[in-house]
């Protein structure tokens, strides 16, 4: 193990922990908690008021939450609000860095990246999204050419949708997969899944379409981000049957996850990991997905799931249809292997680890750690 480092994580701003609009980012937030503490590690973690406490010192800050990033045009400058609590976290992370080995940004906006020269501790940059806007690409670019080792992404595709992509190291993602309950048959109506925002990024509209010419039903799980877009989905579901479990903490979704036949997933934009995919194999159930983003990182076709092309949704439904024939045991045990809190943790370990020593940067050529 490396040196025990004393760890301040700044969170998205663009909502508490545990509300569910902060996405992929809490779950990232609290797997990387967990994981450096149970490696020795001293962790504390800064986000929007109203955060969910997760046995860690959790530091709560008070301010108008910013807009997420999804949806805008490439040339949009997001502006934060008056009393903006992106403002205030960075101001409490400005006022107690010093107090710590390194700072962990999570947030996905320009003022973190702009600033963290200002500061006399490191600021490591684990990125949560591909290239969005200019002003980001600007902002992730201008630290890539100064310090590339202090950068991290989760996957590869997400990388490469970024210039100077080869100089960014890739840590994965990680979850409690043994939080996650196994099973080893699926609900007897073959009934598959959908995990995510509801928001039209996340590609609802061709799972529903997917899952109707499968002759599935459809379960829903996620955060009801864009109703009018979700009751569109539901209205045009004339073949599917769609039934909304709702948004629900991470132990309820991964207790009934497992009743799956398969989850689908079909993104519209590069999604830079996938942790639904992984709490899925962990429940045992496989993944049909695009070959778009991070999950063709994380599912091994024909082994774990299938991959087809992007945006084809006939051979989703296809891959729905085979996703029965696979090893369920196969499935948990790649999560357990490559996608466990413990698993990811090393890999962040070693990049932290990378970042806080001087000479440190010099052994990253832009690999995955372990991954």
């Amino acid at each position: 193990m490396t040196r025990p480092l004393r760890v301040l994580v700044m969170s998205t701003p663009v909502g508490a922990i545990g509300s569910g609009t902060g996405g992929g980012v809490e779950v990232t937030v609290r797997g990387i908690a967990a994981g450096l503490v149970a490696r020795g590690h001293h962790v504390e973690v800064v986000a929007p008021e109203g955060s969910v406490a997760f046995g860690v010192p959790l530091h709560a800050v008070e301010g108008k939450v910013q807009a997420s990033m999804q949806l805008v045009d490439r040339s949009t400058v997001v502006e934060a609000p008056d009393g903006s609590v992106l403002a205030n976290m960075w101001a409490f992370v400005r006022t107690h860095h010093h107090k710590f080995d390194v700072v962990l940004n999570l947030a996905y906006d320009e003022l973190p990246f702009r600033c963290a020269s200002f500061l006399d501790r490191p600021v490591a940059h684990l990125v949560s999204m591909g290239s969005l806007t200019d002003a980001m690409d600007d902002a992730i670019g201008s630290v890539l050419a100064s310090s590339p080792a202090s950068i991290a992404m989760h996957s590869r595709a997400q990388a490469d949708t970024f210039k100077a992509a080869a100089a960014v190291t890739i840590v994965g993602g990680g979850i409690d997969v043994g939080s996650c309950r196994f099973v080893e048959a699926p609900h007897p109506d073959g009934r598959v899944g959908f995990v995510g925002r509801l928001s039209r990024e996340k590609g609802l509209r061709d799972v529903v379409a997917a899952s109707a010419l499968a002759g599935r039903p459809l379960h829903v799980w996620g955060y009801l981000q864009d109703e009018d877009e979700f009751a569109a989905v539901c209205a045009a579901a004339d073949d599917a049957r769609v039934t909304y479990r709702g948004f629900v903490d991470p132990e309820t979704l991964r207790s009934e996850l497992g009743e799956c036949a398969a989850l689908v997933m079909a993104p519209k934009w590069v999604e830079a990991f996938g942790n639904v995919a992984v709490e899925a194999l962990a429940c045992g159930v496989p993944v049909v997905a695009y070959r778009r983003g991070g999950p063709g990182e994380i599912v091994v076709d024909g082994e774990t799931g299938y991959l087809v092309e992007a945006d084809d949704v006939a051979a989703l439904a296809a891959g729905i249809e085979r996703a029965g024939g696979l090893s369920r045991a196969a499935c948990r045990g790649s999560a357990s292997e490559h996608h466990s809190i413990g698993a990811f943790a090393a890999r962040v370990e070693a990049w932290l680890d990378g970042v806080v020593r001087a000479d440190g940067r010099a052994d990253f050529s832009g690999t995955p750690l372990s991954f």
